[in-house]
């Protein structure tokens, strides 16, 4: 116990934040809803450090969960106590049982507590090797969190009541190099109250005119606008690029999307320029790259989609949501584009219930990208950023790159993949894309729950399988997707024969004799769906030919498109490298052995101090 006053020296140790080891935590969120608990992080090397800072003068509790409940958790305890600072590595097991783990992977680095708040900040290894920790990587990661008015005594801390919580994060999220200033101009396209329908899923459309700039400017910066209370209701928002061939008669009114009913000058909207999702936070474009306005090639009418989930038949609801963009007359080095890349979204997208894992794929091909970069860009486009997006059935994602054949480093990746946190990755590095490459964005879903098919579609309890590559410089290319044929994936359950010429949708099945005069997806339904048969399926639908999207910005397609048979030899599903534990670069290793030498030198000291009383 004669150690603790030595160890509070942890705060003032070389190169140890502001009011505290004078470090930088250049990322910064609040965990609950009342602003009492604030956590900071930065990536240092091979490890990570955080920041707690909790309106409490009791313990304080962090830590991460495959699920964002307590059971199988990565948990750390820590505090000041009577002057002394602590800090434990915990863990618990799937009966949420909280246990001391043998391995301390936590390091303390500075510990304070004043009338009314603690601060502790403390580092880990990123992969420490220890089955009772989780893995730090690019995946979504969902942290936990808790506190107490008391600190945690010899039994362990004690239970925390309500104060406790989870938020998904994306933690090694790379950092923004570049400042904004907070006197850019903006516009903003929000709804003007939208009448939310009582049922699960709705898209609304809405026209908006860009303000008419009389000479080029560069959007930089993009903030969701979400009515305050309807963080959970508005899903996600896309914003697409329109023909500027309209009057303002087509901004009177918004509309629900893809309704038969819809407007014809929404069907002109297919260029997604921007696309935002639940969770997410406003994007900063690089220092070098902005979306351009003001030129003849850049949009003048533009489609606000705003996905709606509703899921308990609310009535009543009104919402006046969109997006902020803040924009400058700095005209920035490059144009940014964006490609949709992946599954093009359809019912022929299908996913057998009951399958604990599922993989489904959408092709890039290199017949596009050959095609549309070698008229536009032979040297190639480079891609800042990615957006991953599927649906509630979604666990993983993964943009895979292949040039003549060879696997290249991965785009971007998802593998703990959350529904309710979908935002933009930058990446580390940018990556070019060559004429001839090809893309593969590669899902795996989860039906366990599920007692029918789940098909390709616009609802939450549909999916789909998508990627949106941000990129400069901007060329002729929207979308480059794929979906497998339809025909050989019924020939699996045995349907022989449809009837010709398709009058209805879905179409109709006219043999065998169990499946006439149903349509392909009741056929689907009615087919008796084991694991094993899940598993051939899924086989089947990997190898199976793809129909090809290959679109331009007016709606037109490049003249690769039909039937296209895929490469033989592509690994599935993707093979992660081993995680690598521990390593640390050589810096990071000079500054740790200074510190340990220090306080090996004053546990040295403590211990004779000891053994003369």
């Amino acid at each position: 116990m004669y150690c603790w006053p030595l160890l509070l020296l942890w705060g003032l140790l070389p190169g140890a934040a502001a009011g505290g080891s004078g470090r930088t935590y250049p990322h910064r969120t609040l965990l609950d809803s009342e602003g009492k608990y604030w956590l900071g992080w930065s990536q240092r090397g091979s490890q990570i450090a955080f920041r707690l800072q909790v309106r409490t003068a009791g313990y304080v509790g962090f830590g991460f969960s495959p699920t964002g409940a307590m059971a199988s958790a990565d948990i750390v305890v820590g505090g000041v106590a009577h002057g002394r600072p602590y800090l434990q590595d915990y863990f618990t097991n799937a009966n949420r049982e909280l246990k001391k783990d043998a391995q301390q992977d936590y390091h303390l680095e500075y510990a304070m507590e004043n009338s009314t708040h603690t601060i502790i900040e403390f580092t880990r290894e990123l992969h420490t090797c220890d089955i009772n920790d989780k893995s730090i990587t690019d995946s979504t990661v969902r942290v936990i969190w808790a506190y107490h008015h008391e600190d945690a005594g010899e039994a362990g801390p004690k239970y925390h009541d309500s104060n406790r919580g989870t938020k998904s994060l994306r933690l090694l999220n790379p950092e923004k190099t570049s400042v904004l200033s907070t006197a850019l101009p903006y516009f903003d396209l929000v709804n003007q109250d939208v009448p939310i329908p009582n049922k699960d899923t709705t898209y609304w459309c809405q026209m908006f005119k860009i303000p008419v700039f009389q000479e080029k400017h560069h959007v930089i910066k993009v903030e969701p606008v979400i009515q305050r209370g309807h963080e959970s209701l508005v899903h996600h928002i896309l914003l697409y690029q329109c023909s500027n061939n309209f009057n303002n008669s087509v901004l009177e009114s918004g509309h629900e999307c893809y309704h038969p009913n819809m407007p014809d000058a929404f069907l002109t909207c297919e260029t997604v320029i921007f696309a935002w999702a639940i969770g997410g936070e406003g994007f900063s474009y690089p220092p070098h790259v902005g979306l351009s306005l003001g030129t003849p090639l850049d949009p003048h009418y533009v489609l606000l989609e705003v996905h709606y989930d509703n899921p308990t038949y609310e009535e009543g609801l009104i919402d006046n949501s969109g997006l902020r963009l803040f924009y400058t007359m700095d005209i920035r080095k490059y144009d940014a584009g964006v490609i949709e890349a992946g599954l093009w979204v359809s019912l022929f997208h299908t996913i057998p219930p009951g399958m604990p894992e599922f993989l489904s794929e959408g092709h890039c091909t290199l017949e596009c990208l050959e095609e549309a970069l070698e008229a536009e860009k032979p040297s190639g486009i480079h891609v800042f950023a990615v957006l991953l997006h599927a649906h509630l059935a979604g666990r993983g994602i993964r943009l895979r790159h292949f040039r003549k054949g060879k696997e290249m480093k991965l785009l971007a990746y998802d593998d703990d993949f959350d529904f309710n946190f979908q935002e933009f990755q930058y990446l580390k590095e940018e990556q070019t894309i060559l004429p001839g490459d090809n893309l593969i964005t590669e899902c795996r879903y989860n039906t366990k729950d599920r007692a029918e098919m789940t098909w390709g579609g616009l609802s939450t309890r549909s999916e789909m399988c998508l990627s949106y590559l941000l990129y400069y410089p901007r060329i002729n290319l929207t979308r480059c997707a794929s979906i497998p044929d339809i025909m050989e994936q019924l020939q699996f359950i045995g349907v022989k024969e449809i009837y010709r010429p398709v009058t209805t949708w879905p179409f109709i099945i006219k043999s065998p004799k169990q499946y006439k005069n149903l349509s392909f997806m009741d056929a689907m339904n009615k087919f008796k769906w084991t694991k094993k048969e899940g598993l051939s399926f899924n086989k089947l639908v990997l190898s199976l030919p793809v129909n090809v999207r290959c679109s331009k910005t007016d709606n037109a397609e490049w003249s690769i498109q039909g039937m296209t048979a895929l490469p033989p030899d592509i690994e599935r599903p993707y093979k992660a490298e081993p995680l690598v534990c521990g390593t640390s670069s050589s810096s990071s290793l000079h500054r740790d052995f200074s510190i340990n030498l220090l306080v090996c030198l004053l546990l040295l000291s403590c211990t004779l101090s000891t053994k003369s009383l």
